[in-house]
């Protein structure tokens, strides 16, 4: 789960089913009682339907918590934190970091750095649309150590340098305004 759109589709199922939940947060819900296999398949179903997954086996919920601080780190947090991306995820995991990166790239089939800086780049795109900070300012509030660095891991993700991606919105707003 990553948005609140999907928490409240996981709770209202839970509802549905009859089950008390403690939490639904990301990636997690935690009940009251135990599930019985009818309605743990029923669960799994309907959130299928909309689109989620139940995640049955331990590697698969360790990968979406992994995923989660991940994504709630670049996407939600005002501030990157200040200390090692690796020392960060394991700490709030309570996890060694190389277990983590081993798991989840065996899993993934990519490193956590890369999926790290696909989301940076995601986050970019973001604030380059919203257009409320320049380059620079993008830079610091990611953590990024030049300009120059963003920019070359960006045109390697997108194969588009940032002002290009910038212009090509601002084309597109014009050509929606003509319309």
């Amino acid at each position: 789960m990553v948005s609140l759109r999907c928490k409240m589709m996981v709770q209202e199922e839970l509802k549905r089913l009859g089950l008390k939940y403690i939490i639904v947060d990301l990636g997690v819900a935690e009940v009251l009682e135990d599930i019985t296999e009818n309605q743990r398949q029923l669960l799994k179903e309907n959130l299928l339907k909309s689109g989620l997954e139940l995640l049955d086996d331990k590697k698969s919920i360790l990968i979406e918590k992994i995923k989660n601080v991940i994504t709630e780190m670049i996407h939600y947090s005002e501030e990157l934190p200040k200390e090692n991306y690796s020392d960060y995820i394991s700490h709030k995991l309570g996890y060694d970091y190389t277990y983590l990166a081993n798991t989840f790239s065996e899993v993934k089939g990519i490193t956590i750095q890369q999926f790290i800086i696909m989301h940076k780049i995601e986050r970019v795109k973001e604030l380059l649309l919203y257009d409320e900070l320049n380059l620079t300012e993008i830079s610091y509030k990611l953590n990024y150590s030049s300009v120059a660095h963003l920019s070359n891991q960006f045109k390697k993700i997108t194969g588009l340098s940032p002002s290009f991606y910038k212009q090509m919105k601002q084309k597109r707003k014009g050509n929606l305004e003509n319309l």
